[in-house]
């Protein structure tokens, strides 16, 4: 594995927003590691004749916070000369830094001639911005890009309300001191209530968490059980960070304070104490708590991806191939949160794989009712015949390959960054567990969801 080297960038412009600083600073550098040429494994690859390669070389992140903690500034690099496009993701975007991917670049010293744009598509943004990467090199137009995320909900851009917005900007149109008398004279104290950013869906209205409460209800999914899968998320994070098997996490010092090592929201509990929360939305009937339920979270990743001849020219060795990915849709009321279980089918049968070929599962985990419904609608031949167009069920990954070192509902979620830890994560627990192929899938606000499948590097 490359080995990373951290430099500061001290120059970043004070426009940038914090999202955008974060970003910055974790455009983080790669060193060269100098590598054998590709060797066979005894496993089948999915190279795919008259189709480039794409690897990814090396993947970061910022340790992931709860909101409202610490700040986060971060810091990478990567020879700037050579990155030929930067795309990032993000949900919660801040106007002044509506492309954030810009305005970190410019900041961390890359050319102001090197391209850069942001996607959203809320929690699997940073999928998208990845997967962009994958096609820009793919069809030839680049050989490598940086793709990341970022997420800073502890200051979220909060809006007047809409009346005070229509009344400031009819006074900025105002020609005579009469007119802005008049429309000032309008102000009530109402205007003033801010408009805080929502978690809802804007075709429902209804919350993430009240949506995922009815489904836990339409698939017979118990507290207990939620409960259960939030503390085995808790359990293997900290057994992962314990064991040092977080290898994208990079320390950074935030200016001021301390060094920020670790993740902040990995707390192994009990049973005992998870039953004594009160549901969070659906009250006091719902199944959806604090505990069992990601929480709102700073960070940012980023990762660096390449054909696979440019990364062997310049001395890396990469950590996986990233093949095939699929993207879906469905309905975004009642099967909001489904997506990895239409997803799942769709990029197996697209690579040519059955559900026992994949030896890593790294599934975003929004809620544990989320992950156990998506469990129950994958093993039911009735779903999958009445929703999917299947004539039988999709199956359901063994828990001993699934999310082993933790997940969103432990590690954190920060909306616009997951998707890369989610696929740095998953090549890593393939080396480290000597796996050929890995499944990763998440869902998305909007009813949409991301699968792709992660081929380990040859390692000898």
């Amino acid at each position: 594995m490359a080995s990373m080297l951290v430099h500061a960038f001290r120059n970043v412009p004070t426009s940038v927003s914090r999202a955008a600083k974060l970003s910055t600073r974790l455009l983080s550098s790669v060193s060269h590691t100098h590598s054998q040429a590709a060797q066979a494994t005894s496993k089948k690859t999915l190279a795919k004749p008259g189709l480039r390669n794409v690897v990814l070389v090396e993947g970061v992140r910022v340790p992931f916070l709860m909101s409202g903690t610490t700040g986060l500034l971060t810091r990478t690099n990567v020879p700037k000369a050579d990155v030929e496009y930067i795309v990032f993701g993000t949900v919660i975007q801040e106007v002044k830094t509506s492309n954030v991917a810009r305005e970190a670049s410019l900041g961390a010293g890359f050319s102001d001639k090197t391209p850069s744009h942001t996607v959203t598509m809320a929690c699997i943004s940073s999928n998208q911005a990845m997967t962009t990467a994958v096609g820009l090199i793919a069809s030839g137009q680049c050989e490598t890009v940086i793709a990341g995320g970022v997420e800073f909900m502890s200051d979220v851009p909060i809006r007047h309300s809409r009346k005070m917005r229509k009344t400031l900007l009819s006074l900025n149109r105002a020609k005579t001191i009469g007119q802005t008398l008049s429309l000032l004279g309008k102000i009530r104290p109402d205007y003033f209530a801010p408009e805080l950013p929502a978690v809802a869906e804007f075709s429902t209205s209804e919350s993430m968490g009240h949506s995922a409460d009815r489904l836990a209800a339409a698939f017979g999914v118990s507290r207990a059980e939620q409960d259960e899968f939030a503390l085995r998320s808790h359990a293997l994070a900290k057994k992962a960070e314990t064991e040092k098997l977080l290898k994208d996490v990079i320390p950074f010092k935030v200016p001021g304070r301390h060094t920020v090592t670790k993740d902040n929201g990995i707390r192994p509990s009990s049973v005992e104490q998870l039953a004594k929360l009160k549901p969070a939305f659906i009250k006091p009937h719902g199944t959806i708590t604090a505990a069992n339920a990601s929480f709102l979270t700073d960070g940012a990743s980023a990762v660096l991806i390449m054909s696979e001849d440019k990364a062997l020219a310049m001395g890396y060795k990469p950590l996986a191939y990233l093949r095939d990915f699929v993207y879906v849709s469905q309905d975004p009321k009642d099967q909001l949160l489904l997506g990895p279980t239409y997803a799942t089918p769709k990029v197996l049968e697209k690579a040519g794989l059955a559900l026992e070929d994949i030896d890593v599962f790294e599934f975003h985990e929004a809620f544990a009712a989320q992950i156990l419904s998506n469990m129950k609608a994958m093993d039911s031949d009735w779903f999958a015949k009445t929703y999917m167009g299947r004539t039988s069920r999709v199956g359901v990954p063994k828990m001993e390959k699934f999310n082993c070192w933790g997940g969103s509902l432990s590690l954190g979620h920060p909306f616009g960054a997951t998707g890369c830890r989610l696929v740095t994560t998953a090549a890593h627990r393939l080396i480290k567990g000597g796996g050929q192929y890995a499944l990763v899938a998440a869902c998305a606000a909007g009813g949409q969801g991301h699968g792709m499948v992660v081929e380990t590097y040859p390692q000898k």
